[in-house]
């Protein structure tokens, strides 16, 4: 018999998830002491998914604000923690062709430092992201999210992944207050 293992039951994993920077206060803004408070939150959950939960391998989008933000803390922190790793999942291979030369620059460093690159398909579709997202809670454990509780995009990948009892640790980006939702279905 031959037993197959996903990673993320392995090695404890977690995705972020979080709005587009023109979605949060802070907006494009990252020498705001609001965008340095929201990074410093993250890193300090980050830590504790390592420290406390054993989490070793980290899942991101790459897309614009918190993706990238959380990309970058990642990778940071492996000068500390060298045992984790960083999965790049990219929904498409122009992921990146709309966005500033400035923002496609700090994309593809990200991207060429990852340890794991994932492309799932060749060309956009409509639903392209949404697969991402969803494959990124598959293979998590976890999901550490920017969230002010609003409906859309993040608010329904954090129903999914309810839905699939992950765990979700939310950043409220108004407050930077942190909660934890456990509710396992």
């Amino acid at each position: 018999m031959t037993l197959l293992f996903k990673e993320a039951n392995i090695r404890p994993a977690c995705c972020f998830a979080g709005p587009r920077p023109q979605s949060l206060p802070i907006g494009f803004d990252e020498e705001n002491a609001g965008c340095l408070r929201l990074k410093q939150v993250l890193k300090e959950q980050a830590v504790y998914l390592i420290e406390a939960l054993g989490v070793t391998n980290f899942i991101s989008g790459v897309d614009l604000g918190v993706g990238q933000f959380a990309a970058e803390i990642v990778l940071n922190l492996k000068r500390d923690y060298p045992e984790i790793t960083l999965e790049c999942v990219i929904p498409c291979e122009d992921q990146a062709a709309k966005w500033t030369i400035a923002q496609r620059d700090r994309y593809f460093s990200i991207v060429e430092r990852c340890d794991k690159e994932t492309l799932l398909q060749r060309h956009y579709t409509k639903d392209c992201i949404k697969k991402k997202k969803e494959y990124m809670v598959k293979q998590s454990n976890y999901v550490l999210a920017v969230w002010n509780g609003k409906p859309g995009g993040a608010g329904n990948i954090l129903s999914f992944a309810r839905t699939l009892g992950k765990t979700v640790i939310l950043i409220d980006p108004n407050t930077f207050e942190v909660r934890t939702d456990s509710n396992k279905h």
